[in-house]
């Protein structure tokens, strides 16, 4: 398939599928990756998250060998961020999550997690303390949605004494009563997770097709395009129940 470049204002594109040809226009900066023949569709649609993985904890968040990593939110942006921080040789991964994301947290583990925890039966902080017998972690990755301020508070207290690294999503208007004291005496690095670049999701291609970790735990749901809305709400937590990350199929 020809690259990014290649392509022409207007061009159209020729494909193949069900025995005869096809054409698909595409916009004159179309942005295209080679999705490896080992890679089902249902796993290509992962490419996303997965690519986010990449950015936040490798490109952002400094993840490598020996990292200590606190991922809030086991959703397919922070199961992707499992997989990814577990890939580059970190020694402790925690996953935080709510009671709701029971099948969620099993999953973690079997992705790579050392520890789950649920904030609503156990007090995350004192866990993560007792897991890092005090030290705190390296790095906290924040893929929560609508949680307000309480996983950045959390980050912050989580991270280790001195020169830690939190990456957030930032998705709030403001925040009254900002901690910057803490964040200044402990020289916390902050930085913000904002979408993934072009390397980033040809290493997210090449870490699905190497077929290193179960991530069809994560596909767990295939949907047609006149279940659209049903897909959205399902991952949402308002539609079909236990949905990780939605499949959509044209032909379906």
């Amino acid at each position: 398939m020809p690259s990014a470049t290649d392509i022409r204002p207007r061009e159209k594109l020729r494909i193949y599928g069900g025995g005869f040809a096809q054409y698909l226009y595409l916009p004159w900066n179309a942005v295209l990756h080679h999705v490896p023949k080992a890679v089902t569709p249902e796993l290509a649609g992962l490419v996303t998250p997965m690519a986010n993985g990449v950015e936040w904890s490798l490109f952002e968040g400094r993840v490598g060998y020996n990292s200590t990593v606190l991922i809030q939110g086991p959703g397919q942006q922070g199961l992707s961020q499992t997989v990814i921080c577990k890939q580059a040789g970190a020694s402790l991964i925690i996953v935080t999550g709510t009671s709701k994301d029971a099948a969620r947290l099993e999953v973690a583990k079997k992705l790579g997690a050392d520890y789950v925890i649920d904030v609503q039966k156990e007090d995350p902080l004192a866990r993560i303390k007792e897991i890092t017998a005090g030290r705190g972690v390296d790095v906290v990755l924040d893929c929560t949605a609508g949680a307000g301020t309480i996983p950045i508070l959390l980050g912050v207290e989580a991270l280790k004494r001195k020169a830690g690294t939190i990456v957030v999503q930032g998705e709030m208007a403001e925040f009254p009563n900002f901690p910057i004291g803490r964040v200044t005496v402990k020289y916390i690095t902050i930085k913000s997770a904002r979408g993934h670049s072009f390397k980033a999701c040809e290493l997210a291609l090449e870490q699905l097709a190497s077929k290193r970790f179960p991530l069809e735990l994560v596909t767990t749901h295939r949907f047609g395009l006149k279940d659209v809305d049903l897909a959205i709400r399902s991952v949402g937590g308002q539609g079909v129940a236990d949905v990780i990350h939605a499949s959509l199929m044209p032909w379906e």
